[in-house]
């Protein structure tokens, strides 16, 4: 089993590689390697998977077009799992354009190309929570209406949905998107909170804590969300499955939508405690106002996901953070001094 993963060298990618790797599959890789964050942990992740003879690699944007057909004609996957994108909520008002170009551009381009791929079988693409908006409604269902985004990297994750669905029902390529809540673990995101959480922390540097600390996010571990993300693999869908789906559809769509989450709300200061905790630090606070684009609350409901494929999240905070700790100070090279604090 050939499989194509976009954004390899990225959190979600690198991790996903590694399992199906070791699973026994050929799998190729593509990513443009964009220094959104630091290029030295793409590479080391990158470094890491090119031990494995059944991996292959091109560094590779997306947005080009001609390339793009050049390579997926060359690897003929099976499967392709979509998890190129420009990242993160808050840098989509500081450079719109870089999230149309890989996450609009880049994506129409990869769904162009695979409907023209004989090979390919079954796409699945990485969409967001971030797509339920302000939502009040909890815990967040694929049948709610996400009509409504309250940043421009929500808004390129909706249309990727509305993109694949209308690919999918023009060429019958099935298409499944998966919406992940606040993904966290070892070689993670540098621009996530936990991550500048453990750095500030260590550095005896301040952290800054948005809503005066009135948040929840659904965190979920980054083995969870690769459990999840193998299992669909191997389940496309034979219909409009979830939120496109309303009873009176006509659609002849192969399309599914599913949230992919702890189903576990967790307080940002329980979170943030449990990361003193595993650092043996206290952190010292600035509480600040909401920022724009965010959101209170996120929480998944599971049971769509559960249902067609017999998943669910395993992961405590406790266990993710603490190996998510491990690696950083191993990672970083950052040994515990005995007179280390534990935090109240």
């Amino acid at each position: 089993m050939r499989v194509l993963i976009t954004g390899a060298a990225g959190f979600i990618g690198f991790h996903l590689a590694q399992r199906l790797l070791r699973d026994g599959f050929e799998v190729a890789g593509l990513d443009n390697l964009n220094s959104y964050y630091d290029v030295s942990l793409k590479m080391d992740r990158l470094s890491q998977l090119q031990t494995h003879r059944n991996f292959s690699f091109e560094i590779l944007d997306l947005a080009n077009t001609h390339q793009l057909g050049r390579f997926i004609g060359s690897c003929k996957p099976q499967i392709v799992v979509n998890l190129a994108a420009q990242a993160g909520v808050r840098y989509s008002m500081e450079n719109p354009l870089a999230y149309i170009n890989s996450n609009v551009v880049g994506f129409a381009n990869l769904l162009e190309t695979c409907v023209r791929q004989d090979s390919v079988e079954h796409l699945v693409f990485a969409s967001s929570s971030s797509v339920y908006g302000a939502n009040t409604k909890s815990p967040f269902a694929e049948t709610d209406k996400v009509d409504h985004p309250i940043s421009l990297y929500a808004a390129t994750k909706k249309s990727n949905e509305l993109l694949a669905h209308s690919y999918s029902h023009l060429y019958g390529l099935p298409m499944t998107g998966l919406r992940f809540f606040t993904v966290y673990g070892p070689w993670g995101r540098p621009d996530m909170g936990y991550f500048k959480f453990a750095k500030a922390i260590i550095a005896g540097q301040p952290i800054e804590i948005y809503n005066n600390g009135q948040m929840q996010r659904d965190f979920t571990y980054i083995d969870d969300i690769v459990e999840g993300i193998k299992r669909v693999m191997f389940h496309p869908p034979t219909s409009t499955v979830g939120e496109e789906s309303n009873g009176d559809s006509l659609s002849n769509a192969l399309y599914s939508v599913y949230n992919l989450g702890n189903h576990q709300p967790v307080q940002l200061l329980d979170f943030i405690n449990v990361i003193e905790r595993a650092l043996g630090r206290t952190a010292k606070k600035i509480f600040l106002p909401m920022q724009a684009g965010d959101v209170v609350s996120t929480y998944a409901q599971m049971e769509a996901l559960y249902q067609a494929t017999g998943f669910r999240p395993t992961t405590s905070i406790q266990d993710g953070l603490g190996q998510f700790v491990a690696w950083y100070r191993d990672y970083y090279g950052i040994t515990r001094p005995a007179a280390d604090h534990i935090a109240a």
